[in-house]
């Protein structure tokens, strides 16, 4: 989860929503990833479709059997369905996302008896950690925002009576 925290800060550096994921493959990572939405315009650039790629490509296979993946922040729907589409045998993460979780929060996509493939989970792994970089960068995004718009009102707090 370390290294999924790692790829998370190099997300929030460039300025986008830290999240970060990492595939295992027998203790060894074969794919990393980190939200790239607005740098590459892509809806579909989340951490964990970005890690499942580099570990297709490095295992030479779209199933990942025997590979573990490793996330800081719940997956979303999206990423639930490139999950089990991937044949991952697990998913680890550390915080719950209320408002799109698809592992827990909302939905329960990986656990589902319905679909073809079923995810071993486990959740809560370092979530103090990998909660703690998401409110920080919202809390750094609000400030941004409210700094901006008082630029161009030309309102400062100190100019209201």
């Amino acid at each position: 989860m370390i290294a999924a925290l790692q790829e998370a800060q190099k997300a929030a550096l460039i300025g986008e929503v830290p999240i970060g994921a990492v595939v295992v493959h027998h203790d060894q990572i074969i794919g990393r990833g980190h939200n790239l939405r607005e740098h590459l315009q892509d809806a579909t650039a989340h951490a964990e479709v970005l890690a499942i790629q580099e570990a297709n490509q490095n295992l030479n296979s779209w199933r990942l059997i025997d590979c573990d993946l490793y996330v800081t922040i719940e997956p979303c729907v999206m990423c639930a369905g490139a999950i089990i589409n991937a044949q991952l045998s697990n998913v680890y993460f550390g915080a719950r996302n209320q408002k799109a979780g698809a592992a827990k929060s909302l939905y329960e996509v990986l656990e589902d008896d319905r679909l073809n493939h079923q995810v071993g989970l486990q959740e809560g792994i370092m979530a103090e950690e990998a909660g703690q970089i998401m409110k920080n960068f919202f809390k750094a995004a609000r400030k941004r925002h409210k700094q901006e718009k008082q630029k161009k009102t030309g309102i400062f707090p100190e100019n209201k009576l």
